[in-house]
């Protein structure tokens, strides 16, 4: 059975992942084709307690990662928890508070006074469908997020939908590394790059943000926030090739050039979709790295992130306009969900 997002698509939920960024409420058309959804409330659950009272005052840090193996087991990646001012109501969104509060910042532990304290605490963990915390590694959390302050923690966590053992890929941007762990978060198997060394190479990245598979195991990197490329790894991860570079003429980019590579996904037959963020488009390649397509994504959209699910179609969260839009492989929008607002 495939997983992952895919996965998700076919247990008939979408998982939204909160970055924060601007709302723009002149985004929104009236005459758009809204998709229909359900917020579910109180979910995931408060996470618990190894002692009582251990999170009074503490609320979630900001989502890095969601990622459903499963129906009954989602995995989520936070970058670490925010306290709350006194009276505030418990588990609230940190961006709701006045003044908000957020960490996503790129070193939110080394000394920055922000007024108010964040810890290293549930970095990743599992929760079931009704949002119970089922796994804890906070045997991780210095490692995800060193209290040396040299990263804010994880950018992304995946599973190949074609791994058996379903590892757990979890990408650094801020470490240039991605860091592969058994399901079971006993064992850290392999780090690929080089952990806080930023470089374009066989083995090494310059903040990464995003991963997708071929059935052999031959995957890709999208690399990354300053990173221009796709670089290929073949299923035993020797670096296979890579492409991409900054805009000769940044006022007139073409094909191959991105500034902000910050999120890829793959059809069924084997075409990558490449979010080249700052341009507002799309850039289709084969697998070799062949330039077929580009497709814009809306005016002054910028592309959190998008996956290409098993019917072919490809949905992208829009951080300029808080929505959630799906397109079809060519590029052809085909309906929206959501809009500007706290929640």
């Amino acid at each position: 059975m495939r997983r992952g997002v895919r996965g998700a698509a076919r247990y008939g939920a979408v998982l939204l992942v909160c970055a924060g960024g601007s709302l723009r409420a002149e985004a929104v058309q009236a005459t758009q084709t809204m998709g229909s959804y359900e917020v579910v409330p109180d979910w995931p659950r408060p996470l618990p307690d190894a002692f009582p009272g251990e999170h009074d005052g503490w609320t979630w840090g900001s989502g890095a990662a969601a990622f459903a193996e499963s129906a009954d087991k989602v995995w989520v990646a936070q970058r670490a928890e925010i306290e709350l001012p006194p009276g505030a109501e418990p588990w609230i969104c940190a961006c709701l508070l006045d003044p908000r509060r957020t960490n996503t910042g790129r070193r939110p532990y080394a000394g920055e006074d922000r007024g108010y304290e964040m810890r290293r605490h549930h970095i990743v963990f599992a929760v079931d469908r009704n949002g119970e915390t089922i796994e804890e590694w906070l045997q991780w959390d210095e490692f995800l997020a060193p209290s040396t302050g040299i990263g804010r923690g994880p950018h992304k966590l995946l599973i190949s939908p074609y791994d058996p053992d379903r590892h757990i890929w979890i990408v650094d941007d801020d470490l240039h590394v991605i860091n592969i762990f058994t399901n079971d978060g006993s064992e850290l198997v392999r780090t690929l790059g080089q952990r806080g060394v930023p470089g374009r190479g066989p083995n090494n990245f310059n903040r990464p943000t995003d991963i997708v598979w071929l059935p052999d195991g031959t995957f890709f990197v999208a690399d990354g926030y300053a990173g221009t490329r796709v670089a290929k790894f073949d299923s035993d991860f020797n670096f296979v090739t890579d492409w991409g570079q900054p805009p000769v003429d940044p006022d007139n980019p073409g094909p191959y050039e991105f500034w902000s590579v910050h999120s890829i996904g793959i059809s069924r037959d084997r075409r990558l979709f490449v979010a080249d963020r700052e341009h507002s488009r799309m850039q289709v390649f084969d697998e070799d790295g062949n330039f077929l397509d580009m497709w814009p994504t809306g005016y002054e959209s910028a592309v959190l992130t998008h996956t290409v699910t098993e019917d072919d179609y490809v949905w992208v969260a829009d951080w300029n306009t808080d929505q959630i839009v799906k397109f079809d492989l060519e590029g052809r929008y085909q309906l929206a969900m959501g809009g500007p607002g706290p929640e």
